[in-house]
C-alpha cells in the first residue's frame, strides 16, 4: 500500500501537519500492542535474535517519533487523547518489560544483545520527555527500568556505533538521578574518537564501513549528546557540533534535488531515516544550510518515501526498500525494525514558534551543489550530482563480516538515488545474479563479481580499485564520472579465457502500469529506456582484441523479479566481452539520464 492512500502528503508545513503525519503513520500500531504493552501484534518476521528482543524492538522504535512530540509539553493540548494514550501504553510497557516477575518481561541481557540497541530509544525518552515516560512511574518501576538499562554496562558490545547506545543510557540515568557508570561513559566517549577520520566522517568502528550509520547513528547520537550535555561537557559538545557541520557539507551530496538519497550500504529498510541527520541538526540548533533549504530537503525526502508502496494492507511499514521485499533484508531485521525511520521526526522537538514551521520550503535547492563533483576520501567515494539524481562511485571497501547482500550493498561501481541497485538471488545465472553496475565474469556456470578490493584510490575526478573476482584474474578498474554518466576502464590480467558482462543501471519494466519500455541491442551498444529514464552501455576493447570475431557485443537481459531494491521488475542493459589470456583493456561508457 502507498502512503498516498491514507496519509496527507500535500500539507507538510506547520508543526500540526507533521504531528498529524506522525500519528497517522503510528495509528495502525495503536490497537496492536500486546496485553503487557511490551510488543506489537503483527505477523512475525524472524531475525537472528530471540522473539522477546524482537518484541522490545517493535515496542521501542516508535519512540523515535513519539518522544519529539512529547518533548515540547504542549502536544497533549492538541492531541490530548492520542498523545496521552500512547504515553500510557509506553509507561505500562516500560514497567512490565523490565520487571522480571512479569510475563511481559523482555528477558535477561547477554553480550552483543539486540536489547541494547533498543535501549537507545528508551534513553531518548528519558532525556527529552521524562514527564511522559519516567516521572509518572512508581519507585519500584523506576528502579527496575534503571537496573535493566544499566545492564548495558555489564556486557560486551560490538566495537561500532553500539557504544553510543551505552552513552545515551548512561547520560539518561545520570539526568534522572539514577546510578550510572561514569567510567564506562568516559571510556565509550574516548573510544568514539578512534572512529574519527576527518572532514566530519567517522567509520563504523572496527568494520571500517562508512554508510548511513555515520549519519543516522553516530552523528545523530553525538548531536543528542551535544543538546543535553552542554553544561557538563561543553568542549566535547562543541567538537560534535563542528564535526556535524563539516559532515553536512559532504553528506548533502548523497541527496538529489528532490530529496531522494543513494541506496548504499546496509539497513536500507530503515528508509526515510536517511534524512535523520539533518533532522538531528535542527534538534541541536545547527543550521548547516538555511532553514528553508533544510525544510525542503526533509519534507521532500519524507514525501518521496511515503508516496511509495512501503506499507502492508494494515498500513504498517514493511521490510524492504521501494516495496515490501524480504529478499533484500539483513539477518537483524524483524517486524518492528522499519520504524527506525521515525528518527527523521527529531525536528518535532523544535518549539512551535521556530522558523522551521513558519518558513516555506525553498522551491529550488539545486544551488546547494555548485560543484557537481565531491571527492569524499574519508568516505571512500566520489559523488557526482546530476541535479535530479545523484551517483556515488565507490571502490568496494567494506567489512568481510557481512549481514546480508554485503557485496551488492557496498561493492558495485555506482549507486544512484533514482536508478537504485539490485541484490542477487544466486551466483548461478546472470538473471538471478542481476549484477547491475558491475563487471561480472562467467566461469564454469558461475557468476563472479568484485568483492572487496585489494587496493583503492579516491582522486578528485576518479575512483581506482584493484580486485580479483576469481583465481588467476586481476582487474584494475578506473571510474570517471562524466556530465552524462561515467566511463569504466578495466585493465585485466587473466590466466584463462572467459566471458565478462559489464552492466549499466537497471531499468524498470512493469505490467501493472504503463512505463513504455524500449530496448535495443546493436553491435557494441545496449540501450534501455522507459518513460522515466534511459541508460546506454557502449563497450570497446582497446587492448587484447585478437579474436577472429567481435570481442564485444550488446547483451541486455531481464533480471529476476524482486532483485531490484526500488522496482519489482527490471531489465539491465549490458555489453558482453570475450576475455583472452594475458592482458586486456576494456572501456565501457555508461550514459544515464533521468528525465525531469
Amino acid at each position: 500500500m502507498k502512503g498516498t492512500e491514507f496519509l496527507d502528503l500535500d500539507n507538510l508545513n506547520s508543526r500540526e501537519d507533521f504531528e498529524k503525519l506522525l500519528f497517522d503513520i503510528l495509528e495502525p500500531l495503536r490497537t496492536r500492542y500486546n496485553d503487557f504493552c511490551t510488543g506489537i501484534e503483527r505477523d512475525r518476521v524472524f531475525a537472528h535474535y530471540d522473539a522477546k528482543a524482537a518484541d522490545m524492538e517493535a515496542f521501542s522504535r516508535p519512540l523515535w517519533g513519539l518522544v519529539p512530540v512529547w518533548s515540547t509539553g504542549d502536544a497533549e493540548d492538541r492531541y490530548e487523547d492520542i498523545a496521552s494514550e500512547y504515553a500510557g501504553i509506553y509507561r505500562k510497557g516500560l514497567t512490565e518489560g523490565t520487571d522480571p516477575s512479569s510475563e511481559g518481561y523482555w528477558g535477561d541481557c547477554k553480550p552483543f544483545d539486540q536489547r541494547f540497541v533498543e535501549m537507545a530509544a528508551i534513553a531518548y525518552g528519558m532525556l527529552f520527555a521524562p514527564h511522559a515516560v519516567w516521572d509518572p512511574l512508581d519507585e519500584s518501576a523506576k528502579k527496575n527500568l534503571a537496573a535493566y538499562l544499566g545492564r548495558i554496562n555489564d556486557e560486551e558490545l560490538p566495537v561500532c556505533n553500539w557504544i553510543l547506545f551505552a552513552v545515551l543510557v548512561n547520560i539518561a540515568l545520570k539526568k534522572r538521578g539514577m546510578p550510572y557508570r561514569p567510567d564506562m561513559l568516559e571510556n565509550y566517549l574516548n573510544g568514539l574518537e578512534t572512529f574519527y577520520l576527518g572532514d566530519g566522517w567517522y567509520c563504523d568502528g572496527d568494520s571500517g564501513q562508512k554508510d548511513y550509520y555515520i549519519s543516522f547513528a553516530i552523528h545523530f547520537y553525538c548531536l543528542v549528546y551535544a543538546k543535553v550535555m552542554e553544561a557538563e561537557d561543553s568542549e566535547r559538545c562543541m567538537t560534535y557540533r563542528s564535526r556535524a557541520m563539516d559532515f553536512a557539507r559532504q553528506f548533502i551530496y548523497w541527496f538529489d534535488k528532490d530529496g531522494d538519497a543513494i541506496p548504499f550500504g546496509r539497513s536500507l529498510t530503515y528508509r526515510f531515516s536517511q534524512v535523520a541527520f539533518f533532522s538531528a541538526c535542527m534538534l541541536a540548533d545547527l543550521e548547516p544550510f538555511p532553514v528553508p533549504v533544510m525544510k525542503a530537503l526533509i519534507t521532500g525526502h519524507l514525501r518521496s518515501w511515503l508516496m511509495r508502496d512501503i506499507f502492508d494492507g494494515n498500513k504498517m511499514l514493511t521490510i524492504g526498500y521501494g516495496y515490501a521485499n524480504l529478499h533484500m533484508s539483513e539477518r537483524y531485521n524483524a517486524q518492528g525494525s522499519p520504524y527506525w525511520a521515525l528518527k527523521s521526526f527529531a525536528f518535532l522537538m523544535l518549539p512551535k514558534d521556530h522558523p522551521f514551521y513558519a518558513e516555506k520550503p525553498q522551491a529550488d535547492i539545486s544551488p546547494l551543489w555548485k560543484d557537481p563533483v565531491c571527492s569524499m576520501k574519508h568516505a571512500d567515494m566520489l559523488v557526482y550530482h546530476y541535479g535530479n539524481h545523484t551517483t556515488a562511485y565507490v571502490p568496494g571497501v567494506y567489512s568481510p563480516r557481512g549481514h546480508g547482500h554485503i557485496v551488492e550493498k557496498y561493492g558495485k561501481f555506482a549507486y544512484d538515488s533514482k536508478f537504485g541497485i539490485s541484490v542477487s538471488r544466486s551466483q548461478y545465472e546472470l538473471c538471478e545474479c542481476a549484477p547491475d553496475c558491475m563487471l561480472a565474469f562467467l566461469i564454469d556456470g558461475y557468476v563472479y563479481v568484485r568483492r572487496i578490493c585489494e587496493e583503492h584510490e579516491i582522486e578528485e575526478d576518479s575512483v581506482v580499485s584493484v580486485w580479483s573476482p576469481y583465481p588467476g584474474i586481476r582487474v584494475r578498474t578506473t571510474l570517471t564520472p562524466t556530465a552524462e554518466g561515467h566511463i569504466r576502464v578495466h585493465e585485466i590480467e587473466s590466466e584463462i579465457e572467459c566471458t565478462a558482462i559489464d552492466s549499466g543501471f537497471a531499468i524498470r519494466r512493469d505490467d501493472t502500469c504503463i512505463v513504455d519500455v524500449n530496448v535495443s541491442d546493436d553491435k557494441n551498444v545496449s540501450f534501455a529506456a522507459n518513460k522515466y529514464c534511459e541508460c546506454s552501455v557502449t563497450g570497446t576493447v582497446t587492448e587484447g582484441s585478437d579474436f577472429s570475431d567481435d570481442p564485444v557485443s550488446a547483451h541486455s537481459y531481464i533480471a529476476d523479479p524482486n532483485t531490484h531494491l526500488m522496482y519489482p521488475k527490471t531489465l539491465i542493459p549490458a555489453v558482453e566481452y570475450r576475455i583472452r589470456k594475458g592482458r586486456s583493456i576494456l572501456k565501457t561508457e555508461i550514459k544515464s539520464v533521468w528525465y525531469e
